[in-house]
């Protein structure tokens, strides 16, 4: 975007209805999950299951989801580098606006690059900003490709592909590694529960 082209005239607009009573009203704190991992790895899958686990209990959630997103909000990007940068940076830029709504933001994202997810912990802040590596071997991931991509990506029928043609940088300090490779669902979901009660996002309920 250039200079040209930025908002100038505006004015952030405070609203009576804050960010602190919308976490009184819903009896939870507002956070961002970052799901992060290789294609097939487990992120939407496991974000989708643990949003069902936190709706049943009656807390508001939803789910940001990367083929989701790239239909309407992201649909003008493709897979360049460049492009992964623009794409993540929406994503942050509209998780933050989540975070005011006082909605638990499940986000399932390649997100390949270490600067980019690091950027959106940085808008966010550390308390936040929840980074869940979805930690599956890149063999287990292409038994999976339940969409079939990493055979095209092998046949070069598609360009930049995560884990084939172009990296991964796995977290360094993820708040939480889950192992989607071996662990069932379930598990890898009370994982995450358990961790939200952790850091006082919601009181566990008797």
């Amino acid at each position: 975007m250039t200079e040209q082209t930025k908002s100038t005239n505006t004015v952030w607009h405070h609203a009576t209805v804050t960010r602190q009573r919308r976490a009184e009203l819903n009896q939870h704190r507002s956070v961002v999950l970052w799901f992060t991992g290789l294609s097939g790895a487990g992120k939407s899958t496991l974000a989708h299951a643990l949003e069902e686990s936190l709706y049943q209990m009656g807390y508001r959630t939803f789910v940001l989801d990367g083929d989701n997103v790239r239909h309407g909000l992201c649909g003008d990007l493709g897979f360049s580098e460049a492009d992964r940068v623009e794409n993540i940076r929406r994503v942050g830029e509209t998780a933050k606006l989540f975070l005011e709504a006082g909605v638990m933001v499940l986000t399932a994202f390649i997100s390949p690059f270490r600067a980019d997810r690091d950027k959106v912990r940085n808008l966010l802040g550390n308390q936040d900003f929840i980074e869940i590596y979805c930690q599956c071997p890149l063999s287990v991931c292409e038994e999976r490709d339940v969409k079939g991509l990493y055979r095209k990506a092998r046949k070069g029928e598609i360009k930049e592909f995560t884990g084939i043609s172009s990296p991964y940088e796995e977290p360094e300090q993820p708040e939480l590694s889950i192992d989607t490779a071996s662990q069932p669902i379930e598990a890898c979901v009370k994982q995450i529960l358990n961790y939200l009660v952790q850091r006082g996002v919601y009181a566990e309920k008797s």
